[in-house]
């Protein structure tokens, strides 16, 4: 017996964010499948040869699929909290503004940027104060990995004024 309970109400459905990483493990899976299948599999001497850990990498990640959607099916995964969607859209402005800003503004102005929306994203709301703090940080970067350590980042135009 039941105990009054409706079956439908204690089934879960299959866990939908569970099925959507099988669908992008067994696709990762397939494009080294395919990839690995272009390569030119001279083993030399031995059985082990370039593809041999690829292939072994595709067979891993395409089990885990397999496991995955077993699991999601059982409903193995617990519940998840609601996912708050504003720290994301925060955090991936910031990576976008990096992106399109990092040849035009420079190493300091661009990751500065970042700095400030990844840091709106985590609860900070002054932007006022976090984008000049983190500009200044970067720049203190660029220095000790331009100047110092001689590596190439892209200047723009707050490092041109300094050097």
């Amino acid at each position: 017996m039941t105990k009054g309970l409706n079956p439908s109400t204690t089934t879960r459905r299959p866990d939908r964010a569970a099925l959507f990483i099988a669908a992008v493990l067994a696709a990762i899976a397939g494009l080294i499948f395919w990839d690995v299948s272009r390569l030119a599999g001279a083993a030399g001497y031995s059985q082990v040869g370039p593809t041999t850990v690829p292939y072994a990498i595709a067979c891993c990640l395409a089990a885990l699929a397999v496991w995955t959607i077993f699991a999601a099916f059982r409903n193995d995964f617990p519940e998840r909290e609601h996912q708050e969607i504003s720290p994301v859209i925060w955090i991936v402005a910031g990576l976008a503004a990096q992106m399109l800003l990092l040849n035009v503004a420079g190493f300091s102005i661009a990751t500065g940027i970042l700095f400030a929306l990844t840091a709106r994203g985590f609860g900070k709301r002054k932007l006022w104060f976090s984008l000049p703090v983190g500009i200044a940080l970067c720049f203190a970067v660029w220095v000790i990995f331009a100047k110092l350590l001689q590596l190439s980042l892209p200047a723009g135009p707050l490092e041109h004024l300094f050097f």
